[in-house]
Order: C-alpha cells, then sequence, then structure tokens
C-alpha cells in the first residue's frame, strides 16, 4: 500500500486537506469554505470550531478519495492563515470568542500608541515587524481586556493562545499538545527572532502572560501525533509552518536571494535571505523562514492585505461574477481598464505603506465604466501591489529578481500573470503544482521522518508549467504605475484628518 504525507492547508477562506505522493503529486484533495464574520466595520472574526469541524471533515474527506487507512499516512504537516488569534480555556477546549482575524483592525488605535510610548522601535528591531494591528500581540491584548472574566482566567493559568496552527495540532493531538513553530512565532509581535525567544519586555507592555504562550520549536520535527479518533489517527505531526513560508518552501526557494509571490486572500512576496536577518528600512518585515534539519533562516516580506479577497468582493458582496474564474474571460474582453483603478485597501493598506486607516477607493471612473472595467481594475490592482513590494525588496536586498516564482489560487490567471509580467518587466514563472502552500507543509512534515531524502531531492521534483515573459514598453509601464501611484496617494488621504495631519507614507 502507498503511504502519503496528509497536507493540512488551513486558509483564511477554508479549510484543505491534500494528501502528497513521493513525487509531490496531489492524491487526494477536499476543501470546505466557512463563515466570514464582520461585526462592525473594519472588524473580521471566524469560529475556531468552526475551523476545526471543516478541517477534521477534508481530513477525512481526502482519505475517502484514495481509500487511505490511517496507516497510509506517513506523516501530517500544517500550514496557516498567519497572525490569526485564538484564546481558549485549556480545560474545556472552548474558545473565550471569535478568533481574530489578521485582517481585523479593531486594534488600530492601541497599536498606535505604540510610537508615543517608545516601544515601537524596539519591536522592530526584535520581532523584525512593523507595528500593526495585523499581527497577534494587540489581537491578544483585546480579547484579554474585552472578554469578561479573561484576565483573570488567563493569569491563573487556565487560558491558552495560539495561532491557527497551534490551535489544529492541540485539537489533533487531543488537548495534549500545545506548541507552535518558528514562523508562525514571528508573526505573533511578541516573538525575539534573534534570540529565539517571547520577549518579556513585549509582553509586559501589553499584559499578556507568558504562561499563556506555546512552546516554540523548528518548523520540521516531531511536534506530537494525532489522536487515534481522528482521521490519520497515530500519524507523527512533523510540519508546520505559517502559509507563507511554507509556499517558500514549497516553490524550492532554499537560498539567499531566491523569490515567491503568493496570490491568496491577501498577496505576499517572500525573497530568502539565508542566515542573516535583513532588517527594512522601507516597510517591509523580516521574518524567520521555513527550513530544515533545524537551522535558521530569515526571509524579507512584503504583505499585501487585500489580493484575491477582491475576487471575492466582486462575487460575494457585489454580486458581478458568479466565480473567480470569470475574471479572466471579462478582463480580456476589454483593452484595459478605461482609465480606472481600484486601490483595494478594505482593511488598511500593508507594505510598503502601513497605513490601516486607508479605505478602498475607485477612481477615475467615467460614464463609459462597466462591469468589465471594473474586474479588470481587480485583477490589475494585484500587480500593482506585488511591483510596489518588489522594487522596495530590490532596493533593500540588492538583488535584482530576473524573475518570479508565483503559487497561490489567482497565479491560474493568465491575464493576471502576464500583466504581472509587464509590471516587472521580468519573467514570471508557475509551476506545474500550484499549490505550493500545502506541498511546503507536506514537505517540512516528510523530510522529518525520512519520507524524502532531503532537500536536493525535493528541488529535483520542482517542475515548470508557464513562464509569461513581458511585451510592454516601458512608456506604457511607467505611465500605468504613476496612475497607480496616483490611486494610492487617495486611498490614503482618506486617513489624513483623523488628527488634523495628513497621512501619505510610502506614496512619495
Amino acid at each position: 500500500m502507498e503511504n502519503y504525507i496528509m497536507a493540512i492547508d488551513q486558509g483564511t477562506t477554508s479549510s484543505r486537506c491534500i494528501l502528497f505522493d513521493r513525487n509531490g503529486k496531489a492524491r487526494g484533495m477536499a476543501q470546505k469554505e466557512f463563515t466570514q464574520l464582520y461585526p462592525q466595520p473594519g472588524w473580521v472574526e471566524h469560529d475556531p470550531l468552526e475551523i476545526w469541524e471543516t478541517q477534521r471533515a477534508v481530513m477525512a474527506e481526502a482519505m475517502k478519495q484514495v481509500s487511505a487507512r490511517n496507516t497510509q499516512i506517513a506523516a501530517v504537516g500544517i500550514t496557516n492563515q498567519r497572525e490569526t488569534t485564538i484564546v481558549w480555556d485549556r480545560h474545556t477546549g472552548q474558545p473565550v470568542c471569535p478568533a481574530i482575524v489578521w485582517q481585523c483592525r479593531r486594534t488600530a488605535d492601541m497599536v498606535r500608541r505604540m510610537e508615543p510610548d517608545g516601544i515601537a522601535d524596539y519591536v522592530r528591531q526584535k520581532t523584525g515587524l512593523v507595528p500593526d494591528a495585523y499581527f497577534s500581540a494587540s489581537k491578544v491584548a483585546w480579547i484579554l481586556d474585552h472578554v469578561d472574566g479573561a484576565r483573570d482566567r488567563a493569569e491563573a493559568g487556565d487560558l491558552l493562545f495560539g495561532t491557527v496552527d497551534t490551535w489544529l495540532i492541540w485539537k489533533l493531538t487531543g488537548g495534549r499538545v500545545h506548541v507552535t513553530d518558528y514562523t508562525n512565532a514571528s508573526r505573533t509581535m511578541m516573538y525575539d527572532i534573534h534570540r529565539l525567544c517571547w520577549d518579556d519586555t513585549i509582553l509586559s507592555y501589553f499584559h499578556i502572560p507568558k504562561k499563556m504562550l506555546p512552546d516554540v520549536q523548528p518548523s520540521s520535527g516531531i511536534f506530537g501525533y494525532v489522536d487515534d479518533t481522528l482521521p490519520g489517527g497515530g500519524a507523527p505531526i512533523s510540519g508546520a509552518a505559517g502559509d507563507q513560508q511554507a509556499a517558500l518552501f514549497g516553490q524550492c526557494c532554499f537560498g539567499a536571494g531566491e523569490a515567491k509571490n503568493t496570490y491568496g486572500t491577501g498577496c505576499f512576496l517572500l525573497m530568502n535571505t539565508g542566515e542573516t536577518a535583513v532588517m527594512s528600512e522601507h516597510g517591509l518585515l523580516t521574518t524567520i523562514a521555513a527550513a530544515a534539519d533545524g537551522r535558521i533562516q530569515y526571509a524579507l516580506e512584503g504583505s499585501i492585505f487585500t489580493a484575491g479577497a477582491g475576487v471575492q468582493w466582486l462575487r460575494d458582496e457585489l454580486g458581478v461574477i458568479g466565480s473567480a474564474g470569470e475574471t479572466e474571460r471579462y478582463a480580456a474582453s476589454v483593452n484595459d481598464t478605461g482609465g480606472v483603478y481600484l486601490v483595494p485597501a478594505f482593511t488598511g493598506l500593508g507594505a510598503p505603506y502601513w497605513d490601516p486607516y486607508a479605505r478602498g477607493t475607485l477612481v477615475g471612473i467615467t460614464r463609459g465604466c462597466g462591469k468589465a472595467h471594473l474586474i479588470r481594475a481587480v485583477l490589475e490592482s494585484m500587480a500593482y501591489q506585488v511591483s510596489d513590494l518588489l522594487h522596495v525588496m530590490e532596493t533593500e536586498s540588492g538583488v535584482r529578481i530576473a524573475g518570479l516564482k508565483v503559487d497561490g489560487g489567482a497565479s491560474r490567471n493568465d491575464f493576471l500573470m502576464q500583466f504581472q509580467a509587464d509590471m516587472l518587466n521580468a519573467e514570471v514563472l508557475r509551476p506545474e503544482c500550484i499549490e505550493t502552500t500545502a506541498l511546503g507543509a507536506a514537505y517540512l512534515a516528510g523530510l522529518a521522518v525520512g519520507y524524502w531524502d532531503g532537500t536536493d531531492d525535493i528541488r529535483a521534483r520542482w517542475s515548470l508549467s508557464d513562464i509569461f515573459r513581458p511585451n510592454m514598453g516601458d512608456g506604457e509601464r511607467q505611465k500605468l504605475l504613476r496612475g497607480w501611484k496616483r490611486a494610492v496617494a487617495c486611498a490614503l488621504a482618506w486617513a489624513e484628518n483623523r488628527d488634523g495631519e495628513e497621512n501619505r507614507r510610502g506614496v512619495e
């Protein structure tokens, strides 16, 4: 009987499970969407129990598709939406409130106080992150401050904190293991990425008891074992990494200077910087990369909050498309957007602007603007945002990227990939398997148990599907990018008068 690596891919909008064979091919795959909760403007929540139930269901379904028994699951790897914050009772397993999703902006004012309080620079140096509501620290503090009795229970040791990987490992092991990996810890804004420990100064600032926090270990190694009552029971959980670091690993970007971009709910550009933690001065994040053999590697990251979520907005809120696949046809049906730009700052702007108060902005509308122009503008906004990030990343690292590896759902869109190549004036490389986030988790798990021989074995299995080469003139490219910058200025202007001062960071 063939053995498989089970990859649990818990994303922002759906839970998935993929069974990979030794060739890195997906043999069984199941996916379930779950509820997105928006209780107030700028707030985003999930039900942690629904996350768990959908994840358990897709594990069973993926195994059923190939008639796999528990004994055929050689190992389990987990990759997850990062920063999303869950706090639960260690005795009952009940969450104390809905999960606060990485996109949620409810703690923006709390984070804004970090600068005048004199801790912002300290946080940047220790965590490699730009202080922002995006990360977990302020979310944990909000829960302790706003959920009845939560702070007392946390101080008594009755509550546990975890990002989604920690929650899933806890559930998978029947509540026996409370752990995370280096990559997810590095996204909490509480973890010292240089000394590899929770930072007491930051915890003290946010009044977060250390006893709530999980143990931290390398991304490839034994975390625990799946409870016998669950699909895959008895299998070792031997890989875990935040989704973007998992995708970097799945794209075989093992060496310094190798980069990938993932087009998911958000959009994330990462470059491996090896054993050097490159500290950015232009809005990029320094983070821990997933690595095998217990090594520590770092990456530069640019984070875009809204990418594929813009397509979901077209489908779910506006109702102008029935499925994401329709966008390519509509975009190709018009020669351009007719001068229309959409800045999808639905939950603020990430790198390189980092403005939590910016809001989505549609500019350049004329009477001739139709549905196809709007849909094309949504797709183009992804490419423009990636272009912003890559320009900064090249400046920070001193490396000119000749080609960009891509993955994620929207990388299937040929129109978007060609427009991306045009905006970057560089080749865009799409692999045969674009499920590289799940594949990275599988690789990390498989390496820990000897399913694969090493990173050279894995690299030999990476295969290219398509190359998109730039075919736009420099004059046209620069004209479009200038228009994008003007549109971003309009989105940032929305936040200008909160304190009577202009906020145009990053636009110049």
